[in-house]
């Protein structure tokens, strides 16, 4: 990972921050792009502290002129983008009547026209460089449901099958793509008021656990990708 530049996009918590974490100790370029600066900002001069390298850039992700400023800033200051790391994302777990309509669209546009405007920006340098590799985190609801989960998972199935398709529209683009399937992780994601679902977060995946798996697919030898990852509390498995 020596000098390759990470593009962490939800930086400001979390697995965005774990991740940075990781990434950083393995001598990655850490850019961490986030609406909450301080936390990226914090998160950065950690790392920076430590002897790593690490910046924080603005970006609201359903902005496509933000998010655009936000990829061309990163390859006019460090050439490129080697990996992002789509870590962003707002949830809703309620039954269907109790959604506010406001909420849902809220939750569609960040998870999925947000995942497409990040995405496409950054894509366009990686397919023009033919080497890249592109993390998405639809999480378990993207690929099971459960109850309260219907305007959550539809936005979730939608980063899943937005991926598939990238995968064979890019076959020659040298683009490598994972998606990753995580059950519950021990995130401020379940102190929203959005969220009514009584959890059990001493015995979630903690965000350290996640950044190694985000890791381990990045790291894969060669050829080799590791399209997908299912982990799972073992007390939340749903197959």
């Amino acid at each position: 990972m020596k000098d390759q530049v990470v593009l962490i996009v939800g930086g400001s918590g979390g697995v965005g921050t774990a991740s940075a974490k990781l990434f950083s100790k393995a001598g990655a370029k850490i850019v961490l792009a986030a609406r909450n600066r301080d936390k990226a900002e914090a998160t950065a001069k950690e790392i920076n502290s430590s002897g790593g390298e690490a910046y924080v850039i603005d970006v609201d992700v359903t902005d496509s002129e933000s998010v655009d400023k936000m990829t061309s800033d990163v390859i006019s200051e460090l050439g490129k983008v080697d990996v992002l790391i789509n870590a962003f994302g707002l949830g809703v777990i309620k039954p269907l009547l109790d959604v506010e309509p406001a909420n849902a669209k809220e939750v569609i546009d960040v998870n999925v026209y947000g995942t497409f405007l990040v995405t496409r920006s950054v894509l366009k340098h990686m397919a023009e460089a033919k080497s890249g590799k592109v993390v998405m985190i639809p999480g378990i609801l993207g690929k099971a449901v459960m109850r309260g989960s219907s305007v959550y998972s539809a936005s979730k199935f939608a980063v899943t099958g937005m991926t598939k398709a990238l995968v064979d529209e890019h076959k020659r683009s040298n683009v490598k793509f994972t998606l990753m399937y995580l059950g519950g992780i021990d995130t401020p994601f379940w102190d929203s008021d959005m969220i009514d679902m009584r959890v059990q977060r001493d015995k979630m995946l903690t965000t350290d656990e996640v950044a190694k798996a985000i890791y381990y697919a990045i790291n894969q030898p060669g050829n080799s990708v590791l399209n997908e990852i299912v982990i799972q509390p073992d007390s939340h498995q749903m197959v």
